[in-house]
């Protein structure tokens, strides 16, 4: 499989899962006057998915539903992601969203049972 196939089937898993996702995409835009502006989130280094997954908070915040974000790099079986991407991934977890490399359909659904698990 591609990396544009298992994106493409991590997305709709997720999606299944309650998760809302988004294509990140990433590049920089050159203009005929030669400026450069650079889109996509966190660009370099910004995942190719990201969204978020509805939590419900504890019973002191009154039963009140919250959005944690969600951040997911692609990567075939034999891709890496490089020290940027990684230290987004990081950066994300650290706040206390959800973020993986994900190679499969089946490492999309383990995410989403982690993001599941906190939903309750």
């Amino acid at each position: 499989m591609s990396e544009t196939e298992i994106l493409h089937a991590v997305m709709i898993r997720l999606s299944n899962a309650g998760v809302k996702i988004f294509r990140n995409n990433q590049g920089v835009a050159v203009y005929p006057d030669g400026s450069r502006v650079r889109y996509g989130i966190a660009n370099p280094g910004g995942s190719d998915l990201i969204g978020w997954v509805p939590v419900i908070i504890t019973p002191e915040m009154v039963g009140q539903t919250v959005a944690v974000f969600v951040a997911a790099e692609v990567k075939t079986p034999r891709g890496r992601a490089n020290p940027r991407q990684r230290r987004f991934l990081d950066a994300v977890a650290a706040a206390g969203g959800f973020a993986a490399v994900l190679r499969s359909e089946d490492d999309a659904a383990k995410l989403a049972k982690e993001a599941s698990r906190d939903r309750q």
